[in-house]
């Protein structure tokens, strides 16, 4: 059991035991489960199972955890009548194993009601089959619930998912407890995928980066990650993690999901997303609210149910994927971005790299709020699956890179000015890569504020000089200056030298 065995105990004996209940099936191969699922199929082109939900994003403004919300009678009458609900009707329990590290590895067990067999189907996929420990996570997902209501107890290691049938739901509602727990550790779970490079430098010394990418849903953090920056032996990148990692006091990356990654489909393009194309097309994937005609003809650049289509598809049929899913050592951290008045990569001070990890800026996607697709937001850690003080988790971050003499990027991957320069992935893979080569010269630059690349090679950084592409550009800077001064003031633990770094 983990840490809060004790007081996870009373609360979980409600549940069936999966192991002995007439009503539970217990387990299920994935074979099995598809077969479950049956009725919601459409069968794709690829061989592969394709299902539409009704709920398609999170519903983040219906979700409480007892850490930072106020909990009423009412919320813990969920909790519970969620949890006597998995003993009543009949149900799937699944049991996965989330992270392999030592110091990161949870039982994870979720209870799903037979019908819905599709939403364990795909989390299934995503992490390895359990070895037989007793879980230390629990999470119950009943769809048709009256009420949309996502409840966590934290301390229990405990969700409840009521009124909604997104798998995305049942996925993270373990990866935040994942979070929770590494923090209670001394470390930071982060909503991040992570990379092991091996290059050349200036030197044509072959050496090893750790990289992580932090991004929130739909800003590439999935495309720099799995991207194999065209390398030829005995250089190659590997990806490691996806989605969500930590970062541990030694500078490990323990990962979470060993088996899958959760990846948006809309406008993916076989020509700038190769790997992910291949891995999405295979017949092991399963599609999530992806249009899909009656014949299983794919159309991955319409938006028919969502543009937060999704697909859960196998590492083993990612090429760049690793055996490894623990990164021994973090070096560098690339914050992703679509602000349209950052440069297309700056170096941070430690400081600064602090400023980014609390602004979290980026463009809202439907896998977060889809009413508000689109606008600018600021989520801290482009993490919405904090638990605990935000301002908090800033001061942990800066105090970890600061240890780890870590290399700290903000990176843009959307458009300069009002869209008149598109960074596309060619442009952001050469600035990962020859930053991971250590090949790009570094200038401050007293106009825009921060150190920007002179020369990087392989691409005429020149055209992208920010300034250049906006309208008023020292206006528009010294307004969203003041802003991020004011987004930060309401973060009381916050610590001051991070305050006072706002670029």
């Amino acid at each position: 059991m983990s840490e809060t065995g004790a007081e996870t105990r009373p609360l979980v004996r409600q549940l069936p035991d999966p192991t002995t209940a007439s009503n539970v099936r217990y387990n299920p191969s994935l074979a099995e489960l598809r077969e479950l699922a049956a009725d919601d199929e459409t069968t794709t082109e690829f061989g592969s199972p394709s299902y539409v939900s009704e709920n398609r994003s999170r519903s983040a403004d219906r979700t409480k955890n007892t850490v930072d919300d106020e909990f009423s009678e009412h919320d813990h009458e969920l909790v519970d009548e969620a949890l006597g609900l998995a003993g009543d009707r009949e149900m799937v329990c699944v049991d996965r194993l989330m992270g392999r590290h030592s110091d990161a590895t949870f039982c994870c067990r979720l209870f799903v009601p037979v019908e819905h067999a599709r939403i364990a189907l795909g989390w299934a996929n995503l992490f390895e089959p359990t070895d037989g420990r007793d879980p230390d996570l629990y999470t119950v997902q009943l769809p048709d619930y009256d009420e949309t209501a996502i409840r966590v107890l934290p301390e229990a290691g405990v969700t409840a998912v009521l009124g909604t049938d997104y798998i995305g739901e049942a996925k993270k509602s373990f990866l935040r407890l994942f979070m929770f727990r590494l923090k209670e550790r001394g470390g930071l779970g982060l909503h991040a995928g992570s990379k092991r490079v091996r290059v050349r430098d200036a030197d044509d010394e072959l050496h090893t980066v750790g990289q992580l990418f932090m991004g929130l849903s739909a800003t590439g953090k999935s495309t720099l990650t799995s991207h194999g920056c065209w390398l030829e032996d005995p250089e190659d990148a590997a990806m490691l993690q996806d989605d969500v990692c930590g970062l541990l006091p030694d500078g490990s990356v323990p990962g979470s999901e060993g088996e899958g990654l959760f990846i948006k489909t809309i406008g993916l393009n076989e020509a700038e997303q190769p790997e992910l194309y291949e891995a999405a097309t295979h017949e092991s994937a399963v599609f999530d609210n992806v249009a899909v005609d009656d014949d299983g003809t794919v159309h991955f650049d319409e938006d028919r149910y969502t543009s937060n289509s999704r697909a859960i598809v196998r590492r083993e049929h990612l090429e760049s994927a690793d055996d490894e899913i623990d990164l021994e050592r973090m070096d560098q951290v690339f914050f992703i971005t679509r602000n349209p008045l950052m440069p297309p990569v700056a170096k941070l001070t430690t400081e600064q790299a602090a400023v980014a990890f609390m602004l979290g800026e980026s463009i809202e996607t439907s896998a977060g709020d889809p009413s508000r697709a689109g606008e600018s937001i600021r989520v801290v850690g482009t993490n919405p699956f904090i638990v605990g003080p935000e301002g908090e988790e800033g001061n942990i971050f800066r105090g970890l890179i600061d240890a780890l003499d870590a290399e700290c990027y903000v990176i843009n991957t959307g458009y300069l000015g009002a869209k008149s320069k598109d960074i596309g992935v060619t442009e952001s893979v050469t600035v990962l890569t020859e930053a991971a080569r250590g090949t790009i010269e570094w200038t401050d630059d007293e106009r825009i504020g921060l150190t920007i690349p002179e020369s990087v090679p392989r691409l005429d950084i020149e055209e992208y000089y920010v300034p250049d592409h906006v309208e008023d550009y020292d206006e528009a800077v010294a307004a969203l200056r003041a802003e991020r001064r004011e987004y930060l003031a309401q973060f009381d633990e916050l610590r001051e030298e991070i305050r006072d770094a706002v670029y």
